[in-house]
């Protein structure tokens, strides 16, 4: 007889590869979801007539996957991982493809609201993979499903050949059907071919099927209680810094007039003279930031199995240091150089915490992966709402706050146990 390891590792082979294209399309439509609205923000701001703190609820709303995070991890372990993925990702495209329709602020908001609220399945397509992958390429594996997020990243930044473009601007049953809407309505579009794929191609995960539910509680009981408060404390620190993530076209937007990102203390609300259209180096400088990425992909799958999760999380570090100064440059080049070098840097600890937060905890728990991601969804949405608040009367504040709380996600990460090429439990 075999052990599930040992049956695993002798059934590697082509199947994988197409379950890695799979999962890694579901991870970009997640990435694609999020990211979507910081690259509308210069154009939607202008057509809506947004205020600064509206731009800030309206990046948060994205985030409420926190409770879709830890529902759909709950069902997954209760009524299978396959069919909760193919029911999430298309709810939440739906929702995010109407929101393109909305001709008014609040309504939108509220489509994009329930697009967050009821997505949020990245916890368990990570746990859904990893059940199917052998323990001496699991760390590759999951680095490389890790890496289709910066695939997703790209897909959002190309908003440049849409959002600025006279082609994809026409009206619609009396809705001035502007390019940006056209955006978001393409950005649906990942979400819901990702879930036609596992409802025709995927099965179930074998390990699903042979064990059954674990209680959520068991998280927080010995051996597993000092881990998950560490994994807690990360997933805080290091998603708060999507408040800046989704500010960067923003704030170059800004840096347009010259100066530093924090420069325009008291931008003024558009009017109807004003295009709603930035120049296209705004998205383009986007663009160059979600490519900046791939270096560090590329090192995270060739280094995992030899190094472990923990020793590439201590990578906080480094992304603490670039975003100190980011604040302090003082030109639109310095600018994007330390934003492309905290891209690059940054998605090594996504990548290994990732890798750590489905090895420390059995795999009947995808509902504990949920609740960290839920967690970190909280310190998303609050990061954006700070920005929101502050990015015109006090931008030294939020973004000093990132470099602090990364560099404390990076000394906690030193307290995780190793989990090089451990066996799934």
């Amino acid at each position: 007889k075999l052990t599930y390891e040992e049956a695993v590792e002798e059934t590697f082979g082509l199947f994988h590869w197409l379950l890695l294209v799979v999962c890694g399309w579901a991870n970009a439509s997640d990435a694609v979801e999020i990211l979507c609205v910081s690259f509308l923000l210069p154009t939607a701001r202008c057509d809506l007539k947004l205020s600064s703190s509206d731009m800030g609820l309206l990046t948060a709303s994205i985030f409420l996957m926190m409770v879709g995070g830890y529902m759909w991890g709950y069902l997954a372990d209760q009524r299978g991982r396959r069919r909760v993925l193919v029911v999430s990702l298309t709810v939440n495209g739906l929702f995010g493809g109407l929101a393109s329709f909305a001709s008014w602020f609040w309504l939108f908001l509220l489509l994009r609201f329930i697009s967050g609220i009821v997505g949020g399945s990245i916890p368990v397509i990570f746990s859904y993979f990893s059940e199917f992958m052998p323990r001496l390429r699991r760390g590759a594996m999951i680095s490389a499903l890790a890496t289709f997020w910066m695939a997703g990243n790209i897909l959002a930044a190309l908003a440049w050949l849409v959002i600025p473009s006279t082609w994809a601007h026409f009206f619609l049953n009396g809705l001035d059907f502007q390019s940006w809407r056209v955006f978001v309505l393409l950005c649906s579009v990942p979400s819901i071919t990702s879930a036609l794929l596992f409802k025709i191609l995927m099965p179930e995960s074998p390990k699903f099927l042979m064990e059954g539910l674990r209680p959520i509680k068991q998280m927080f009981r010995s051996p597993l209680k000092s881990r998950s408060i560490a994994l807690l404390v990360i997933f805080y620190c290091i998603s708060f810094y999507y408040g800046l993530w989704m500010w960067f076209p923003e704030l170059f937007a800004r840096v347009e007039d010259g100066g530093s990102p924090c420069a325009n203390v008291s931008r003024p609300s558009p009017n109807h003279n004003q295009t709603c259209y930035p120049v296209k180096t705004a998205y383009m400088e986007g663009f160059v930031i979600a490519a900046s990425n791939l270096p560090g992909n590329i090192f995270t799958i060739l280094m995992m199995d030899r190094t472990g999760g923990k020793m590439l999380l201590c990578s906080l570090l480094v992304s603490s240091l670039s975003v100190f100064f980011i604040y302090v440059v003082q030109t639109k080049a310095q600018s994007l150089v330390l934003s492309c070098i905290f891209s690059g840097v940054s998605v090594i600890a996504w990548n290994a915490l990732d890798v750590v937060g489905t090895e420390l905890f059995p795999t009947q728990l995808s509902s504990a992966l949920g609740f960290f991601t839920g967690v970190g969804r909280v310190a998303a949405i609050t990061g954006n709402v700070v920005f929101g608040k502050l990015v015109d009367t006090n931008c030294a504040v939020p973004v000093l706050l990132v470099s602090a709380l990364l560099l404390t996600g990076g000394l906690v990460a030193l307290l995780l146990p190793q989990t090089k090429q451990t066996e799934l439990t």
